[in-house]
């Protein structure tokens, strides 16, 4: 390590939004939430102590991979540069001590690393006087990225800003002439689909499942779509605070998936805490339309939005309990489709949905572990299953698909059903059709061949939109009386 207290140039860099397009503190908070549901209320006694006492208690109730963070390609190269030219490199940082210091690590740029410790949160005027205080017979260039760096830029003898609007890149022009600007903020536009992505809009046709009971019954009043209309939207707003709330305690495990790195909030498009604000920005809009189909379809939705938390928390790390409550949470949305329009559900119905949508969640985690496997990994990141499992899950799929097929088809066959006028001829060959395309999606999964939820793939695939457009056809032909 070099001479901190000697003259020439030191390159003071911040950590949060400046080397890397997040922040520790948001990290450190969702990293320990995901361990454990305790975390929040240990964070907020932490905070009666201040600030940098919380960071200290969050950096302690779960470790960060440092090693996969969404680093400034531009911020890197000008510190490799800097040393190049031989000037001191140094991290200077409101996080952590604990986290600074394994970023420095992992990194092995900088001379010295000076952070929150604790006691001290070393940001704005902290930040100022550490520089003073221990480089103050040097010339030193600042790295930030935020108005609260203002008083450090006013300050040093240089600036550089990293990802700063145009109004602030102005302000650091004003107080350090000459100053350098990386990687300019995103613009609007930019922003804005960065948070449609962290939204998944794709996934929204899976509540098109709503309109399932509205369906079987036969009933196409002008009043009972619109129920059901409202239906989709409440659950699709709901279902995307639920994705972020996901993402938000996956990005450790999002990282290190081959695909889900590029995911907005785990890549750092999308800043922590906006997506933090998205969150009640979609929910309470979702929960408000609930309420204006009445009490019940409320009761649904709250309890969605319940099991998808405990599943995001805890029951997704549950080896087969994840695939049982991933099963159910496809057949809420038909049960909240009845409570919509006030369709009762039958029996049958909800049998087939239960045993189908654990054939596609099991479909899933397969296409997990064929992936896995093929990346040489033995267990998931974040989930409990080895390589090993994955003939058990296939087998899962197969069979619980094959019974979904079985309960149609007697349910379609009862004596009662053909006294109506039912045609067993489309009921024979839907059912056929049903086993095919089940079939097709465990093969495409057990090749690796499938990269999505298989609901989702299916809406992609040619095949498979041929294959579901027949079968409702031939579904909505043989049932009519």
């Amino acid at each position: 390590m070099r001479d901190e207290q000697g003259s020439g140039t030191v390159l003071a860099v911040d950590l949060d939004g400046t080397l890397i397009r997040t922040d520790m503190l948001y990290e450190g908070f969702w990293a320990a939430f995901a361990a454990s549901w305790r975390a929040p209320f240990q964070a907020l006694a932490a905070l009666t102590n201040g600030k940098a006492a919380l960071k200290e208690r969050l950096a302690a109730l779960a470790e960060i991979d440092v090693t996969r963070l969404p680093y400034d390609q531009q911020v890197l190269d000008r510190l490799h540069l800097a040393r190049a030219e031989g000037a001191q490199v140094v991290l200077i940082t409101a996080a952590d001590q604990r986290h600074a210091q394994a970023v420095a690590d992992h990194l092995g740029l900088f001379d010295a690393v000076h952070a929150s410790d604790g006691q001290t949160n070393l940001s704005g005027a902290a930040k100022l006087d550490q520089l003073r205080t221990t480089y103050g017979g040097a010339k030193v260039i600042y790295v930030g990225d935020s108005r609260q760096d203002l008083p450090v830029w006013q300050g040093t003898a240089g600036a550089i800003t990293v990802g700063a609007p145009a109004r602030l890149r102005a302000q650091v022009d004003a107080l350090c002439p000459g100053a350098e600007h990386l990687s300019p903020a995103p613009g609007a536009a930019r922003q804005a689909r960065a948070a449609l992505r962290a939204m998944r809009p794709h996934q929204w046709m899976k509540n098109a499942l709503v309109f399932v009971p509205m369906l079987a019954a036969h009933d196409h009043a002008g009043l009972t779509f619109m129920q059901a209309a409202l239906a989709f939207v409440a659950f699709s707003l709901v279902a995307s605070a639920v994705y972020l709330l996901n993402d938000l305690l996956d990005l450790s495990a999002d990282r290190a998936h081959p695909r889900k790195c590029t995911r907005p909030l785990a890549s750092g498009a999308l800043p922590i805490r906006r997506g933090m604000a998205m969150v009640p920005g979609l929910l309470l809009p979702g929960l408000a339309l609930a309420v204006l189909l009445g009490p019940l379809f409320l009761l649904v939705m709250g309890g969605y939005f319940a099991l998808t938390l405990a599943y995001s928390l805890r029951l997704k790390r549950k080896v087969l309990v994840d695939i049982c409550v991933l099963a159910s949470l496809y057949a809420l949305r038909i049960v909240a489709g009845a409570v919509a329009t006030g369709i009762v559900l039958s029996v049958w119905l909800l049998a087939f949905s239960l045993f189908l949508f654990l054939a596609l969640a099991a479909v899933k985690r397969q296409a997990e572990l064929v992936d896995m496997a093929g990346r040489g990994a033995d267990k998931t990141e974040g989930r409990g299953y080895r390589a090993t499992d994955l003939p058990v899950i296939t087998q899962i799929a197969t069979a619980s698909g094959f019974v979904s097929v079985l309960v149609l088809m007697l349910y379609l066959t009862d004596p009662g059903m053909r006294e109506q006028g039912y045609s067993p001829l489309l009921i024979g060959t839907a059912c056929l059709l049903l086993i095919y395309w089940l079939s097709r999606m465990i093969l495409l999964a057990h090749r690796g061949e499938m990269d999505d939820d298989p609901m989702v793939f299916s809406l992609r695939d040619p095949v498979s939109l041929v294959s579901l457009m027949l079968f409702t056809g031939l579904f909505l032909g043989a049932t009519q009386p």
